[in-house]
């Protein structure tokens, strides 16, 4: 199973590639996660995307690329994968598909997470992240036991910058004006199936099932 998760931040696509990944024995590849990964283990593409981000400006899509193209040469994607928020634009997915075409692995499926708007930015604005381990949780349907302070490891809880909600609504903003060519794209290709992201966890992982079946 090769499948490509999209969809607007707080959609739910991160949480539904966790349950997959754990159901399949597959790797949820979040290029997020291993920009981030990179940069900690100073890497030479690390250090290239650190660059990029100290001086604010956009990573190429080239670089990442790159960066998914080694992961995806890793044991654990043998059997397959499920890749979390990429491609985020049209020539990446095009540079997938190439990637994908030479070892002869075509994806199985690209699921589109849909919500509005207002429903991610009252997700995401609520949103709490350990600063040291890194679990999540929300203020109002998952809030740690003792306010700020993570179940898990005891570490601060935080809201990210990129909770907040000024910044949530840029980042819709991009995403709406990255995503509709890339949506028509795997239409085009008869890849893409919608999911409505706005259901209740369970509902969603449901309607997942039936669609990967």
């Amino acid at each position: 199973m090769r499948v490509v998760f999209l969809g607007p931040p707080g959609a739910g696509k991160g949480t539904q590639a966790q349950k997959l990944s754990s159901r399949e024995g597959i790797p949820q590849i979040s290029t997020g996660d291993i920009i981030r990964a990179a940069i900690k283990g100073g890497t030479p593409l690390g250090q290239e995307f650190k660059r990029y981000n100290d001086e604010g400006k956009l990573v190429p899509d080239e670089l990442v690329v790159r960066l998914v193209a080694d992961r995806l040469t890793e044991k654990d994607c043998k059997d397959g994968f499920i890749l979390d928020g990429f491609p985020r634009t049209v020539p990446q997915a095009k540079a997938l598909e190439t990637l994908l075409d030479q070892k002869n692995t075509p994806l199985s499926a690209v699921i589109l997470f849909d919500a509005k708007d207002s429903v991610v930015v009252e997700r995401l604005s609520g949103r709490r992240t350990c600063s040291s381990c890194g679990q999540v949780y929300h203020v109002a349907a998952n809030p740690p036991k003792q306010p700020g302070v993570c179940d898990k490891c005891g570490g601060p809880v935080v809201q990210r910058k990129d909770d907040q909600e000024d910044v949530i609504k840029e980042r819709l903003r991009v995403y709406r004006e990255q995503t509709a060519p890339l949506v028509a794209f795997y239409q085009a290709a008869k890849l893409l199936t919608r999911i409505d992201g706005e259901r209740g966890q369970a509902e969603v992982e449901s309607a997942l099932a039936k669609v990967l079946t």
